[in-house]
């Protein structure tokens, strides 16, 4: 028997500010809302195959360590002008990365979590 079949995939992550991460999502980054499931889960359209939701926790949550969201953009420069008359602030603006052949900048949203604006530089990546 082969590996069974993968059409599609959500990385969840915990808020306890349902409303304001909806705000987040849907106001600054544009992301388009597939499925609020009765204000504890909201799944998100990143891109043609790619989705990220939330869920609602009354659990006091501690700074999100270890995770990373990656959007993956050949406009990086324009993302970063873009976020940039929405309000939001740095981690770190645009750079290359010489080590990992990159282009990317930082930013955090609302709960604390770090998201990533990449375009990557190599071109084999075109062929993944």
């Amino acid at each position: 028997m082969g590996h069974p079949s993968i059409e599609q995939q959500i990385v969840f992550l915990y808020t306890q500010d349902i409303k304001e991460t909806a705000r987040f999502y849907e106001e600054i980054l544009g992301f388009k809302l597939l499925l609020d499931q009765h204000g504890v889960h909201r799944i998100y359209k990143v891109s043609s195959n790619g989705f990220i939701g939330f869920s609602h926790r009354d659990v006091v949550l501690t700074q999100p360590r270890g995770v990373c969201f990656t959007i993956i953009s050949n406009e990086v420069d324009e993302w970063y002008q873009y976020l940039k008359e929405k309000g939001v602030e740095f981690e770190r603006p645009p750079k290359i990365d010489p080590k990992t052949n990159i282009y990317h900048l930082f930013f955090r949203d609302n709960n604390g979590y770090i998201l990533e604006v990449q375009q990557f530089l190599d071109p084999n990546w075109a062929n993944a």
